[in-house]
């Protein structure tokens, strides 16, 4: 692995095992303090945020394609209501809350409630790739604790056992104080005594944050699982919080709304704010705006009858 230098989050990823292991490490502090901070999360939100923050980051890095990108969605019964994130391949990622403002009580000092604030419900795993159609799979949560709900989905939905750890540690003033996970895949062909080896590793790591705490990097966390298996790091990757929402994409989501909800919003004569889900960015378009994007909503529509060709949309655009 080339030695790569960040001064911020960042993954690692290796092999180990001759091949019978791959391995995935990060440290993501910053990230899941810059989601924190746009999102406005009270601690129990900001660690169910930051787990899956950190486990989409690293799953992200498990993409073939430049363009592909990755949705992780827990839905659940808690006030919580759920957390929703999206990675790329390339270690960004960006991610809500749908409700940030839970407050419940510690599982014990010190420990937060993830699953109680998430409660009994579903994990959405969706992969978007540049050519073909999506692929989607859904799995019963566990407990609600991202963790282990991840090492269920991997088993049942892809095959392929794996250890997954993650943890965010919030400071008394809310703000974030260390946040980071790790992933541990067997692949086809393990034998036996890398599964004993490994199992045992993992059985004895009881907090991520406790490692980070104690001021273990990536590389150190997966040294300690699988330092004495042939371990090989093969690459290290800046991760951050990352969103890609602009007033073009957003004007896009409006077109999908409808003529009828369009034209509503402009009889009401005012600015429409519109705010992006995964950063809390704030996009305005006046009533001028709006009756532009009305326009692209109807020809889009009579394009998809059939009544207006790709030439004529072309054309509207150019003439407005």
């Amino acid at each position: 692995m080339e030695n790569k230098e960040f001064t911020g989050d960042y993954i690692v990823r290796a092999i180990a095992a001759d091949g019978m292991i791959r391995a995935f490490a990060a440290t993501t502090r910053e990230l899941v303090e810059t989601a924190r901070v746009k999102h406005g999360t009270s601690p129990v939100c900001t660690a169910a945020l930051g787990r899956l923050l950190t486990a989409g980051s690293m799953m992200g890095t498990m993409l073939k394609g430049d363009g592909d990108l990755l949705t992780l969605t827990v839905r659940g019964d808690g006030p919580m209501q759920g957390v929703s994130v999206t990675a790329d391949a390339k270690g960004r990622v960006k991610g809500f809350v749908y409700n940030p403002d839970v407050w419940n009580k510690e599982k014990r000092p010190g420990k937060l409630d993830v699953g109680g604030a998430v409660g009994q419900g579903t994990l959405t795993v969706v992969r978007d790739q540049d050519f073909g159609e999506p692929y989607s799979s859904q799995v019963q949560l566990v407990n609600g604790e991202i963790g282990e709900d991840l090492t269920s989905y991997f088993a049942t939905s892809e095959q392929i056992p794996s250890g997954v750890g993650l943890g965010v540690l919030v400071n008394t003033d809310q703000t974030v104080a260390q946040a980071g996970g790790f992933i541990v895949q067997l692949m086809p062909g393990f034998s036996d005594e890398v599964l004993d080896k490994l199992e045992d590793r993992l059985l004895s790591v009881h907090s991520v944050t406790e490692l980070l705490e104690k001021g273990m990097t990536p590389e150190e966390i997966l040294e300690m699982l699988l330092g004495d298996m042939d371990l090989e790091f093969t690459d290290k990757i800046p991760a951050e919080f990352y969103c890609n929402c602009s007033k073009e994409r957003v004007a896009r989501v409006l077109i999908s709304l409808g003529s009828k909800e369009l034209k509503s919003m402009i009889e009401e004569g005012k600015d429409e704010e519109v705010v992006c889900q995964h950063c809390n960015r704030k996009y305005t378009f006046t009533v001028d705006e709006l009756q532009t994007i009305l326009m692209q909503a109807r020809a889009a529509r009579m394009q998809n009858l059939g009544i207006l060709s790709a030439e004529d949309m072309q054309e509207m655009k150019e003439n407005q």
